[in-house]
């Protein structure tokens, strides 16, 4: 196998998957409604005081984005983007289908999303990351990658979601 050919294909997969996430983090807190407006969309949604989830969901994705694109801790900015999507899958797209297109947005791009960096967790940044540079996770994440994002990611939705989210009857 053309370890280049490899190299470039995860630095464009991790660049693609960070530019997403740092772009929803950055769309939560100055687009829009700002954190105000997305503070009051989450507190909605059950996720409350809606302020926090905002900021932390907000911090995590703008985190998750830079830390893919630069290959850097990449296990932790994988856990990032599974927990947050994790979080929206189940508190926002979970009863609108499969599909995106429909009316309250389906599944499909959270669950995208989340695949995405359940592989970035486990097969790491390649070479052309600073994970590479400073000698992380060598020489792949692997199965500490994998332990790493079920831990922070699934685990840290499901404490999230267990501890904090209250959705109206009916939700």
């Amino acid at each position: 196998m053309d370890q280049d050919a490899v190299d470039l294909a995860l630095l464009v997969f991790r660049c693609a998957i960070g530019a997403v996430m740092f772009a929803h983090g950055w769309n939560h807190v100055f687009r829009g409604g700002k954190i105000e407006g997305t503070a009051g969309w989450f507190a909605s949604l059950g996720m409350k005081p809606g302020i926090l989830h905002a900021w932390l969901a907000s911090v995590a994705e703008l985190a998750a984005g830079a830390s893919l694109v630069l290959g850097l801790l990449t296990p932790l900015g994988a856990a990032a983007v599974v927990g947050t999507m994790t979080v929206a899958l189940i508190t926002n797209h979970r009863g609108n289908g499969f599909f995106i297109f429909r009316p309250g947005e389906g599944w499909e791009y959270v669950m995208t999303l989340i695949a995405a960096g359940v592989a970035l967790g486990v097969i790491g940044p390649g070479s052309w990351s600073l994970d590479e540079a400073l000698d992380l996770f060598q020489p792949v994440p692997g199965s500490d990658g994998l332990w790493i994002v079920l831990a922070a990611g699934f685990g840290g939705a499901l404490a999230l979601l267990t501890v904090f989210w209250r959705p109206e009857k009916g939700q």
